[in-house]
């Protein structure tokens, strides 16, 4: 092993538990890790960590209503107002002042789901 690295592990094994999880906390903050709880580090210590369990993995998004086609404004309105919940006139606010976000903070699935009813009708949207 690296001279330089059993300098620190040296060091590591003299850090209380304290000192511990603020390293660690820190680490996870200047390298923007996010671990998946399910992974089990005492196993083994050379054990292959799957590098997609550690990325940033964004579980809820906004969708965001970009370009109207003029002639399908109609049609357009009509999801709106379904995926919104909102009134006719609140939608019509909407789709007259586009780039709005429809949805906030929500899951891929229904992302998906309103992205399609939206492209089916030649609407433009954007995933944020």
């Amino acid at each position: 092993m690296n001279q330089s690295i059993n300098k620190i592990i040296e060091n590591l094994e003299k850090l209380t538990l304290l000192e511990t999880s603020e390293l660690i906390t820190k680490i996870k903050d200047i390298f923007n890790i996010h671990i998946n709880s399910n992974i089990d580090f005492n196993n083994n210590k050379d054990q292959d960590i799957n590098l997609n369990t550690l990325e940033n993995k964004k579980d809820s998004f906004n969708i965001s209503l970009t370009e109207i086609p003029l002639d399908k404004k109609i049609a357009v309105l009509k999801i709106v107002r379904v995926i919104t919940g909102l009134g006719l006139k609140e939608s019509k606010d909407i789709v007259d002042n586009i780039p709005k976000i429809l949805k906030e903070n929500i899951n891929q699935e229904e992302v998906d789901k309103i992205k399609n009813e939206l492209e089916s009708v030649g609407a433009k949207v954007q995933i944020i």
